[in-house]
């Protein structure tokens, strides 16, 4: 298990992205930080400590920690990189991966953000087309369906700009390579372990728009259907990206909320498979305080073995990559088809990661 001040430098790589993609240079106060994050001034400056050997940010003495500019960012070949939140959760490692794999051959990078928004992502295109750039790698918006932005998706085509989808790709663009997790691999493999360990009404919460969402929850019907345990439609709860940006800032979500508690007063279900690791966080939380033991009463597992599954009152049994990292592999990847190979479109497989929680 990571140690906090190690949960801490995630979250501080993901405030270092964002303060940069807004314009700004510097880090809040060790004090202000030790507040927000609740955590003791010595563990934030480990984490600080961390970023710093990672050459992230420059700590000056009695001044505070500063996001380092790059001198040579101008000069430097530069390669835009597209995610649809830069305040999601794997962002930080992923950024930080792709980063040094870019860095060490020469390149700089350009971060953006679409809020996966389709019109966001037409904005940042249509400004990158103005730009001279060496590559692409891009997170879809709303990947669950067709792209508005086809369009300019040929233009790179045409004027020969690699580009290379991390993640989600669309179904109606099939003409560049994509990187992505085995998702219905996922969503099958954790179905397959939660029979294993007697559980029969199984159930799901699963983002709607992305197409990871879909494809983890096929492949967990899959394995439902194939054992013959049952697969109600009732026991799956779906949301979108506005309900996610709502549920994690706290707000109330009736409809999260029902499903949780219908789970609760009626045990209807004894486990459930979250689309990712900060849903999961709420799901336990939630479920506890309406009185559900985890695992006894109901098992949860979960998506990307981050410091989410790592922190709160029940750890949580998460997949995650071991070696296969995502930034390193998109990448690397980005990087052959920039030298002029044609490297196949790649899934990666998962590892399950178990703890308390199942």
């Amino acid at each position: 298990m990571a140690a906090k001040y190690e949960n801490l430098a995630d979250i501080l790589r993901q405030d270092v992205a964002r303060i940069a993609a807004e314009g700004g240079d510097r880090l809040p106060t060790e004090h202000e930080l030790a507040r927000e994050y609740s955590v003791s001034r010595q563990t934030v400056r480990h984490a600080l400590q961390l970023l710093e050997d990672e050459e992230l940010i420059e700590r000056r003495q009695g001044s505070g920690s500063y996001i380092r500019q790059d001198p040579n960012r101008n000069s430097m070949k530069q390669i835009a990189v597209i995610t649809t939140f830069i305040d999601n959760y794997i962002f930080p490692t992923i950024l930080h991966d792709v980063q040094s794999v870019f860095h060490s051959k020469g390149y700089s990078t350009l971060i953006y953000s679409t809020e996966n928004e389709a019109s966001e992502e037409r904005e940042i295109l249509l400004s990158l087309l103005k730009k001279d750039i060496s590559a692409v790698l891009i997170e879809g918006s709303k990947t669950n369906f067709p792209t508005p932005n086809a369009d300019l998706f040929a233009e790179f085509r045409e004027r020969k700009i690699p580009l290379l989808f991390m993640h989600g790709a669309y179904n109606n663009i099939t003409d560049f390579p994509s990187i992505i997790d085995d998702n219905f691999g996922g969503g099958n493999q954790l179905g397959r372990y939660l029979l294993k360990r007697g559980c029969r009404n199984i159930g799901g919460i699963f983002k709607f728009d992305d197409i990871q969402g879909p494809s983890r929850y096929h492949g967990l019907l899959t394995a439902l259907l194939e054992s013959g345990a049952k697969a109600s439609d009732r026991f799956f709860c779906w949301y979108g990206t506005d309900e996610r940006k709502s549920i994690m800032s706290g707000i109330s979500n009736d409809h999260l909320e029902k499903f949780l508690a219908k789970a609760a007063s009626e045990k209807t279900l004894d486990a459930l498979v979250c689309y990712n690791d900060e849903i999961a966080s709420v799901a336990v939380k939630y479920l506890l305080a309406r009185g559900c033991r985890i695992p006894e009463d109901i098992k949860i597992v979960s998506f990307d073995n981050s410091f989410y599954s790592q922190i709160g009152p029940v750890t949580i049994t998460s997949l995650g990559h071991g070696k296969s990292r995502m930034g390193i592999e998109a990448a690397a990847m980005l990087l052959a088809i920039i030298d002029g190979k044609e490297p196949p479109s790649e899934k990666i497989r998962w590892e399950l990661y178990q703890r308390a929680s199942s």
